[in-house]
C-alpha cells in the first residue's frame, strides 16, 4: 500500500488518542518508520501489523479499527489534496459511489502501482436504496467499506444505514452491501 494509507492511520490515531498511543502502536507493530511518505509503496504487511497492534493497544477489534479508518479516510483524503477530485466524482452519495472506479483511475495517474478495489453500485428495490458490490484482491479490508460509506454520508449530508448482504468470507465471489440513505 502507498504510504498515504499508513500516514492516515497514524494521523487518525494521533488525532483521536494522542502521539504517545501512536508510538506504542508503532512499536508494538515493529514499524521502524517514524513517518510515511505518501507516494512511496510499503508492504501490505505494515498496514496489517499496525491494525493488529492498534487492536491490542486500543482494545478494539480489527474490524472496528478498519471501520473507523474508513470513515476517517474520507475526510483525510479531502484535506490531503484530493478534495477537488472528490468533488468532481459526484454531487450526492449515489452518484459518487457510481463513480468510485473512475475516481480510482484518476488517482492511479499519480500512484502508478495502485491496486484499488473495484466498486459497482445500482439502485435497490426501494427508493433511496442501493446495492454496492465490492471487489478487492486484498484480504481484511471489507470492514473499511462500512466506514467509507458512513464518511461519505457525512460528506454529502446524508443519513446512511449499511448492511452486508454477501461476503467473500462465506464463499461469495465478492462482498455486497445494502445501503439505505436519506438526504438531509
Amino acid at each position: 500500500m502507498y504510504g498515504l494509507v499508513n500516514k492516515a492511520i497514524a494521523d487518525m490515531v494521533k488525532t483521536k488518542f494522542g502521539e504517545e498511543t501512536w508510538q506504542e502502536i508503532r512499536q508494538k507493530a515493529s514499524v521502524e518508520d517514524e513517518t510515511f511518505l505518501s507516494m512511496e509503496g510499503y508492504p501490505d504487511d505494515v498496514t496489517h501489523r499496525l491494525v493488529k497492534a492498534g487492536s491490542q493497544v486500543l482494545g478494539l477489534s480489527g474490524a472496528q479499527i478498519m471501520e473507523a479508518f474508513g470513515e476517517f479516510w474520507v475526510q483525510y483524503t479531502a484535506t490531503e489534496g484530493y478534495g477537488e477530485l472528490m468533488d468532481m466524482s459526484g454531487d450526492d452519495l449515489p452518484e459518487f459511489l457510481q463513480n468510485l472506479d473512475n475516481l480510482h483511475a484518476r488517482v492511479g495517474v499519480s500512484f502508478p502501482q495502485l491496486k484499488p478495489p473495484s466498486f459497482d453500485s445500482y439502485e435497490g428495490e426501494n427508493e433511496n436504496e442501493l446495492t454496492l458490490e465490492y471487489r478487492s484482491e486484498r484480504e481484511g479490508l471489507t470492514p473499511m467499506v462500512f466506514g467509507l460509506v458512513k464518511g461519505l454520508g457525512d460528506r454529502f449530508n446524508t443519513d446512511v444505514d449499511i448492511s452486508q448482504t454477501q461476503s467473500r468470507e462465506e464463499g461469495a465471489d465478492h462482498d455486497e452491501f445494502l445501503i439505505k440513505y436519506k438526504q438531509n
